[in-house]
């Protein structure tokens, strides 16, 4: 498996911590591209962009977290060749990957102003494994609606 990238502002910080722990006990390879101390002034979009660009140079995969998951679906998806989501299940997160060849996935941190539910870690853990274990269908017209997408980003 190819080392997968992870990225949180503060109020995504302790879920990916926690997260960490699990990965390396999976022995999944990662990086964590921060926040690496929690920061409760950072913001989002500087750790969603570096994620980005590792993922579009390594042709890996990234995990971000925010509090809703939102803002750093969002400022991912600005970087070209990113396809991030934010899936609300397991069936989501599979079929993001099988359809739409998804390389970043986005959780819910939950730890932020506007009190949003963090995300369970067992429905994280489930969710990341499915997303990372899913892979891409490569049928005709999924290949034709991301080639769709890639002009877009022209």
């Amino acid at each position: 498996m190819k080392k997968i990238y992870l990225g949180a502002d503060h109020a995504g910080f302790h879920l990916k911590e926690k997260l960490k722990r699990w990965l390396e006990a999976e022995r999944v390879p990662f990086e964590d591209c921060g926040d690496l101390k929690y920061d409760k002034n950072d913001d989002y979009p500087d750790y969603a962009a570096i994620v980005a660009k590792k993922v579009v140079k390594s042709k890996s995969k990234g995990i971000l977290l925010c509090g809703s998951a939102e803002g750093v679906c969002i400022a991912a998806n600005k970087i070209k060749g990113i396809r991030a989501v934010n899936p609300y299940g397991v069936i989501q997160a599979e079929f993001s990957r099988r359809h739409e060849d998804a390389n970043i996935l986005c959780l819910a941190g939950g730890e932020s102003r506007v009190r949003q539910p963090a995300l369970s870690l067992p429905k994280a853990k489930t969710m990341i494994l499915t997303f990372l274990n899913t892979p891409f269908s490569g049928a005709v017209r999924h290949v034709r609606r991301i080639n769709k997408i890639k002009r877009l980003e022209r």
